[in-house]
């Protein structure tokens, strides 16, 4: 086992452990009045994602279902600019994790980052990135569903196993657009 493989077996399943404190983090940005344009857009596409129905690897999925879900989270943060991050660090902290992905994935990175960037312009439950930014009475009803989402959501169990880690290589590699 490689020293990479040892550090994302560590880092992953406590990432899937804090993706509903996470979410409720970044829908604390959205409602936050000085938070960034950036910061806001970051935040709304990456909890946006949380209800999309084709996800890159389907929610139900064994181990695995919800670590896109976590990687998108943490892309979609480090994607904003440094001074334009939040103050209370949700952002930042997303923003570190970041790079053991782009370790994780090595070139397949930068094609996690195009496909995180494009969600921005899609909708998820009839509600686009835009409309939640623009329309408060959008926004109040999806910080409210993110926060409803958090107060359902069970951690999955992710084996510390580096077969897991090749079945997770193997569904991004086939999954993210090219």
């Amino acid at each position: 086992m490689t020293t990479l493989d040892s550090r994302c077996l560590e880092a992953f399943p406590g990432w899937l452990k804090s993706l509903a404190e996470d979410a409720q983090k970044l829908a604390g940005v959205l409602e936050h009045a000085e938070a960034s344009p950036a910061a806001q857009r970051a935040a709304a596409t990456a909890l946006n994602y949380l209800f999309k129905s084709l996800d890159l690897i389907p929610d139900g999925l064994e181990d695995l279902g919800f670590i896109d879900d976590a990687f998108v989270l943490r892309v979609a943060a480090a994607a904003v600019d440094e001074g334009d991050r939040d103050a209370d660090g949700v952002l930042v902290t997303l923003t570190a994790d970041a790079a053991l992905i782009g370790e994780f994935l090595g070139p397949d990175y930068e094609r996690l980052e195009r496909y995180v960037q494009k969600l921005s312009d899609g909708s998820a439950r009839g509600r686009s990135v835009a409309q939640i930014l623009e329309d408060s009475a959008v926004r109040a009803d999806f910080v409210r569903e993110v926060l409803q989402w958090v107060k359902t959501y069970t951690s999955p169990s992710f084996a510390r196993d580096t077969r897991s880690l090749v079945k997770l290589r193997s569904f991004l590699g086939t999954r993210l657009p090219a």
